[in-house]
């Protein structure tokens, strides 16, 4: 759209919301001018965060300071403006307000499910159907986009079950009801077994008593059985990890800050990112396997186990893991909100080139940014109080004081 069409939508906005006599039409017309607008928008922050690649080593933390999001948030950006940058057909309709960011976010997920040349053939793809883009919605474009990637690996000569094995997946997030979702996708060989193994334990464990707070709605009851044999099933005693009830016990870490004794107390941190009031705390701590960090300034003072491997083994140890739980609740790349339990955790001086599998060389990063270290030619120094310095190709340099969970 030219500035011209861009003050014609606005003005189209504001004299409906102006206009208390409005009719249902007008508004109708009044939304869609909103829809094209913010299509256009999209269309050209992507074309900006483009130029920005050419010449920001680290685009995503100036997205994220320009537009006051998190570092997730212009990950998303980034690989949008990448999809457009070889979809131009896609790039066209979106700044025209034909078409939405959804339809090329629709592409952009489709496209990681693939590898290697099926991943440019599928943009190619997805560039001549524009017109079918036109007309759907996100959904089904997705949808249609879904069936091309299907497509692409079936030329390959991949067979079906083969594809479908390579697409399980098991996704986790806290959502924002404080809810810890778990969503699974399977190939049809595991899903028989699975569905016959929760089925089992429903008919079995549940045949004449109900666990607490059970709707009575009997699909949503179904549902709730099915979860409360999901856990039985991954907590029982053949899972490994049993207590002595034939449960698995919970993680759990308390940090204690050695400066901030003026605080409420100490931090309880679980295996994944969720609250808990205190009394549930207190509860499950008595069955819990709980071990308590002491830290200071970014200093581990106290903690259970051997934190420094050396070159016995590459990979950190689960007490190394626990003493970095205290310090950092997310990845130590600055501004970055991605979970510590999604992270992995890196050798400041790298294992290849000698480094040490002790605690002060070991850092959590988050995938994308473990990438960016090894491959785009990042530079990580860790200091005196783990205070970090990120040092980019293009001479940026990033830094942070020592880690603190509180505040993070």
């Amino acid at each position: 759209m030219t500035p011209a069409a861009i003050l014609e939508q606005a003005t189209i906005i504001v004299g409906v919301r102006s206009n208390a006599a409005s009719c249902r039409t007008e508004v109708s017309r009044a939304l869609v001018s909103v829809r094209q607008m913010r299509a256009w928008i999209d269309a050209q922050e992507a074309r900006l965060i483009t130029r920005l690649s050419a010449f920001d080593s680290f685009p995503e933390a100036t997205i994220a300071e320009a537009s006051r999001s998190n570092l997730g948030h212009a990950a998303k950006a980034t690989e949008r403006a990448a999809t457009l940058g070889a979809t131009p057909s896609l790039s066209q309709a979106l700044e025209a307000g034909a078409i939405t960011a959804g339809h090329v976010d629709a592409v952009t997920r489709a496209r990681r499910q693939l590898d290697g040349p099926q991943r440019q053939r599928l943009l190619d793809v997805a560039d001549g159907l524009t017109g079918v883009a036109f007309a759907a919605t996100v959904e089904q474009f997705a949808s249609r986009i879904r069936l091309e990637a299907r497509r692409l690996q079936t030329d390959d000569g991949e067979d079906r079950l083969v594809r479908q094995k390579r697409s399980t997946r098991v996704s986790t997030w806290t959502g924002d009801d404080g809810m810890w979702n778990l969503r699974g996708v399977f190939d049809p060989e595991t899903g028989v077994r699975l569905f016959s193994a929760i089925d089992s334990m429903v008919a079995t464990t549940f045949a004449e008593a109900i666990p607490e707070h059970c709707p009575t709605d009997p699909i949503e009851k179904q549902k709730f059985l099915a979860a409360h044999a999901v856990v039985r099933l991954l907590t029982s005693p053949s899972s490994g990890g049993t207590s002595s009830t034939g449960s698995v016990r919970p993680q759990m870490v308390v940090a204690i800050d050695a400066d901030a004794p003026e605080q409420p107390g100490p931090v309880a941190q679980w295996a994944i990112p969720v609250e808990l009031p205190a009394r549930v705390v207190a509860e499950l701590a008595g069955s819990s396997d709980v071990t308590a960090v002491v830290v200071r300034n970014g200093v581990v003072l106290h903690a259970p186990g051997n934190l420094d491997l050396g070159r016995s083994t590459r990979l950190a140890n689960r007490p190394q893991r626990r003493a970095l739980r205290a310090l950092y609740r997310t990845c130590a790349v600055p501004g970055c909100s991605t979970g510590f339990d999604r992270c992995r955790i890196h050798h400041v001086v790298w294992w290849r080139h000698g480094g040490l599998t002790n605690l002060d060389n070991l850092l959590p990063v988050c995938a994308a940014h473990h990438s960016r270290i090894h491959d785009d030619g990042w530079a990580v120094e860790l200091g005196p109080n783990r205070r970090l310095t990120l040092r980019l190709p293009d001479g940026t340099v990033r830094s942070t004081g020592p880690p603190s969970i509180r505040a993070a």
